[in-house]
Order: C-alpha cells, then structure tokens, then sequence
C-alpha cells in the first residue's frame, strides 16, 4: 500500500532516512508526500530527487496558516508550473477551519473570502494542469470546497482526514472523490461512522504524519507502517476480509494518483 497522504518533510532527516529505509520491511510501496508552503515545496522536490520511486511529491499552500502575499502566491505557482512533471497532485490546498474556530472563540473576526479565492485559484490550477487535488476542509469547509471542484470540474480530488456531514459524503461519493482514514479510527467513533458511509473503491489510507496519535499509537512517532492498522479497522467496518480491503485501498490509490506499475504483495 501507499501512506496517501503524510507531511515527510516536517520529520527530522534522521527520521526521514529511518521512515524512507524501512518502507519495504512493512511492505509499503510509498508516500504521497504533501506541502505546506513554497520551502516545504523544495523540501519535498529533493526528497523525491533522491527517492523517485517511494516519494510521491504534492505542491500547494496549507490552508492553517496566515495568507501568503499576492507575490509569493504567484512566486509559488510559477514553481509549481516549472515542477509539474515530477508532482503527482496540487496539495496540501484547502480551508482554515481549525484557525477560523480559535479565532471565533477568542472573539477575534476572521475573513474567510481571501483563502476562498486562494483554493479556487489551486482548484483552477489543477484544471488547467490536469492534476488530482489534495484537499484539508472539514465540516461546513467541504461544501465550498465541493462547489469550486463543480465549477472547475475536477473530478480527482482527494479530502484527507475528512469529518462532516453524511450528506456531504453523499455528494462527494457522487461525484467520485477519494476519503483518506487515519490510524484515529482506532479510537474515534466519529471517525468509524464515516467509514460506514464511504464507498469501498474511494477510500485510501494516510498517517498524516508526524501528527501523533493516541490509543495504540500512544507515544510512537508517526510511521507509514501504521496504515495496516487503519486498513484492519476498515476491513472490520466494511465486512470485508483485508486482503479484499487492501486490494481496494491500492486499486484507489494508483487509480488517483496515476501510479501504474503493479503494486507488490
């Protein structure tokens, strides 16, 4: 399988070579490894030079963070544009939920309009690259994500650890969008309901690493080892026995991502 989604350049280089080293002793294939800003960007583009066939490199902007000025928006796409070849997606793009929600609490106004027009500006930019799309929106976040993915008709568009309503997994089941699981489906409820209503052949598996986890993860540094426990609790959810769920998280996986050479296992 593949870790669909984990920020490898945030881990240490020495938990990078430990990560990258150990892939094949815990049978996993890669990672799709996503960006956070222009650096993280460069980051990846050398970790991917150096590993080309087990880092996946993604480009974007993450949306937790202060707005970029118009210059470094456009400094960030030109470089994107330039390295579109080696990427296999736009990402990590999205919405500030969690920002917006701290804000809200200490009182502090929090204008959303500019991060709108900055995933549009993402979204249109896949559309012309024709490139999938890894997207952080949440909740009420997910249904403006999905009306710009409609406007801009992308349809490859992946939302890592999703949470909301079944109704909006309804519509991005329509509409053919991928949900990644965390290892936090081992403990949290919220996240095993999703499961129940997200279709076997648009669910793929991440870490999000070096987010921590609790539960059995308690204390471990985040490793893509860890999505065998995810694909277990999946196969449990969905009545399914693993070897049928692991084939359906790879299937999704290359068929998003453009992998084509034949998985191993």
């Amino acid at each position: 399988m593949i870790d669909s989604h984990i920020h490898l350049d945030s881990y240490n280089e020495e938990e990078q070579e430990q990560i990258l080293s150990s892939l094949s002793e815990y049978n996993i294939d890669g990672v799709i490894a996503v960006s956070m800003q222009l650096s993280s960007c460069i980051t990846n583009h050398k970790l991917h030079l150096a590993h080309s066939k087990s880092v996946h490199p993604t480009y974007g902007f993450h949306p937790e963070q202060a707005l970029p000025s118009n210059s470094e928006i456009q400094q960030l796409i030109k470089w994107i544009e330039e390295h579109q070849d080696e990427m296999v997606a736009i990402g990590e793009v999205g919405l500030p939920y969690y920002m917006r929600q701290e804000a809200e609490e200490k009182g502090v106004p929090f204008n959303l309009e500019p991060y709108i027009n900055l995933l549009e500006t993402f979204i249109a930019l896949a559309a012309k690259l024709d490139k999938p799309i890894v997207l952080h929106a949440v909740y009420e976040d997910a249904d403006i994500a999905c009306d710009l993915l409609e406007k801009y008709n992308v349809n490859r568009a992946h939302f890592h650890w999703f949470k909301g309503s079944s109704e909006t997994v309804e519509r991005m089941m329509r509409n053919g969008y991928y949900i990644s699981f965390t290892p936090d489906i081992a403990y949290e409820e919220e996240i095993q309901q999703l499961a129940k209503n997200v279709r076997v052949d648009r669910m793929m598996v991440e870490t999000d690493g070096p987010w921590p986890f609790e539960g059995p993860f308690q204390g471990q540094m985040t490793h893509p080892r860890m999505i065998h426990a995810v694909a277990e609790h999946l196969s449990a959810i969905k009545g399914l026995s693993i070897e049928e769920t692991v084939q359906h998280i790879r299937s999704n996986t290359a068929r998003l991502y453009g992998f084509h050479h034949k998985p191993k296992g």
